[in-house]
């Protein structure tokens, strides 16, 4: 079996592996992010991944690499990391009463190689939020690393009305899917 490698610092996707029980090392290779708002949510989150991955498996060769890439989504528009607070409360703002769609691309690599493709959709709803709840959210969670300005693991009976579909996808990596094709890439 070939050694499992996350290219990745986010602190949930090391989390939610750790969680499903993964033995994995980490790398953090220095990419450069796609930023083309006119390619869909599955391209993009996808040549991100895949640009993680494949400059990851040229760090540790043999490894099975694994790249992800999480952005929220509403009208069509990215919704990236904020630059800093006013940009996270405006996002938030447009989040409030309506649904998005937070898309994870994950892209599995092996010596240069992409092995396996994958992403997914979950779509969020939020309650209508006030500008103080707004605030008051931010000021409990850090929004300022999370694309879309928020963390649906922390506070989320502030924020969510509903969900529909994977929620460890909202937190930033689907873990049944990628459970699923790591037991195919690795048998």
């Amino acid at each position: 079996m070939r050694p499992l490698v996350l290219a990745s610092a986010s602190p949930r996707r090391v989390e939610l592996l750790s969680q499903a029980g993964f033995d994995f090392e980490i790398v953090v290779p220095q990419v450069e992010e796609a930023h083309d708002a006119s390619l869909t949510p599955e391209q993009l989150t996808i040549e991100n991944a895949r640009r993680k991955a494949l400059a990851g498996s040229l760090q540790k060769p043999g490894a099975l690499v694994l790249g992800a890439d999480t952005l929220v989504y509403v009208d069509g528009d990215p919704l990236a990391k904020p630059a800093d607070m006013d940009e996270a409360l405006r996002m938030v703002r447009r989040l409030s009463g309506r649904t998005h769609e937070v898309c994870t691309g994950v892209v599995f690599a092996c010596d240069g190689q992409v092995e396996r493709e994958l992403h997914v959709i979950t779509h969020v709803t939020f309650k209508s939020l006030s500008e103080a709840i707004i605030r008051d959210y931010h000021s409990q969670v850090n929004p300022l690393d999370k694309a879309g300005a928020y963390g649906i693991q922390a506070c989320t009976d502030m924020l969510l009305d509903r969900m529909e579909g994977s929620f460890t996808n909202v937190v930033g990596l689907p873990v049944d899917e990628v459970m699923t094709a790591l037991c195919a890439l690795q048998s």
